[in-house]
């Protein structure tokens, strides 16, 4: 018997199923947010460059300014080794859950050691920042009954999944707006149990947490602290334990999420936090327990990782050094950029329609790669494009994204900041 899909056909008494599903990329399509894909293969040892496959028989080489991997590490000769050296031990797949098999030595030591960066006693691996942000928020519930989490409005989708599947009491407060917060807690019974959850760095307007004033409401109102580090792990304080180790602060927050799919160069997410807390999400996260372990070649490219950033802290001031020269260059001609205090420079565009074409025209016309933001990663009517510039990004590239911005920018007639 020969079965038709459901997409091939359709019963002349209700709609068909594809043109459901092809309505909804219509309309997405209409707002100017459809999503393109760039097809790039990035070039060892020539970090931030690659190739765009622009077909199925044009190819462009590129320089990438929009690359999360922030400080080059996925290319970093002692990562690709240790990764390689784990596949020749070790083979590919984990072969099962952590529970089942899939907790290797790699993956033991990668959690030591990311507890020790922390200065917690204890650390979980997941397969990614998502994942450990929504497995760890979503379990709260179950640990603590009747929990009021405390939520700022601009925090990530993983974390926002994560306090929605908790079942449990959801506060959402203005973005650091500590006066809000502290409103917020006094209406909640001081016997309740409480968790803050928020980012040290927000990544698509680079500004950071007021996060010793959010520890201080915590301490209170006999509030929980919970952290989202993934853009500023590697990347600040003296090891790259991130903010709360910069400030001084990674005692006084309870549990730290983080990443190893930016600043380590690879992928995976996990928590730090006290041997209790950490033991409690381990053994009742669905998101931890029901889904494969991360590779031990990825485990042990994220540890070597861990390690070298750990010691080097000129790659992190080199960092922040182009960074700062970016932003001067942006301040100099004038251009609308989010000013922050981090690495992160958001060039704003304000139209999805524009800020697709001008990615389109950059990469083009320019083999400059910078990805266009739109709704909903951030409001609609604050589209922009995010530039990262790395330690690798050198001044050549500097002077071919100025030339090849200020043609761009003319072209769509779009303003300039008065210059002083």
């Amino acid at each position: 018997m020969t079965h038709t899909s459901k997409f091939q056909t359709q019963k002349s008494q209700s709609p068909s199923y594809r043109d459901k599903f092809r309505a909804a990329v219509d309309t997405v399509r209409r707002e100017g947010r459809y999503r393109i894909f760039r097809d790039i293969r990035r070039k060892k040892g020539a970090f931030p460059r690659a190739t765009w496959f622009k077909d199925d028989l044009a190819e462009q080489d590129i320089t990438v300014w929009c690359s999360n991997d922030y400080l080059g590490m996925g290319q970093n000769d002692c990562v690709v080794e240790a990764v390689k050296s784990a596949v020749d031990a070790a083979g590919t797949g984990s072969g099962g859950t952590r529970n089942i098999s899939g907790t290797t030595r790699y993956h033991v030591q990668l959690e030591e050691e990311l507890a020790d960066l922390h200065g917690k006693n204890a650390a979980l691996v997941f397969t990614s920042g998502y994942v450990a942000n929504e497995a760890a928020l979503s379990t709260m519930s179950k640990i603590l009954p009747g929990l009021h989490i405390l939520s700022d409005e601009m925090n990530h989708a993983s974390m926002i999944s994560g306090i929605r599947n908790a079942r449990t009491h959801k506060h959402i407060f203005a973005h650091n707006d500590v006066a809000d917060l502290e409103a917020k807690l006094k209406a909640i019974p001081l016997d309740a149990p409480k968790l803050i959850a928020f980012e040290s760095v927000y990544s698509m307007d680079a500004d950071i947490a007021p996060i010793e004033e959010i520890c201080d409401l915590a301490d209170k109102y006999n509030a929980l602290t919970y952290i989202d580090e993934v853009h500023a792990v590697g990347m600040y304080g003296p090891r790259g334990g991130g903010v709360c180790e910069q400030r001084g602060l990674m005692d006084r927050v309870d549990i730290i999420q983080g990443t190893l799919a930016k600043a380590y160069g690879m992928i995976g997410g996990y928590i730090a936090a006290d041997r209790v807390v950490v033991d409690a999400i381990r053994s009742l996260a669905s998101g931890f327990i029901f889904t494969t372990s991360i590779p031990p070649s990825t485990a042990a490219g994220a540890l070597r990782s861990v390690r070298i950033l750990k010691i080097t802290p000129e790659v992190r001031t080199q960092h922040q050094t182009q960074s700062n020269a970016l932003k001067a260059r942006f301040r100099a001609e004038g251009y609308p950029f989010i000013d922050g205090d981090t690495h992160i420079v958001p060039l704003m565009i304000g139209d999805p329609v524009k800020c697709q074409e001008i990615s389109d025209r950059l990469i083009e016309d320019h083999g400059i790669y910078a990805q266009p933001i739109n709704y909903p990663t951030v409001p609609r009517g604050t589209e922009r494009l995010r530039f990262t510039p790395s330690p690798f990004h050198t001044e050549e590239m500097m002077d071919e994204l100025m030339e090849a911005l200020a043609q761009v920018w003319d072209a769509y007639e779009l303003p300039r900041e008065n210059v002083a």
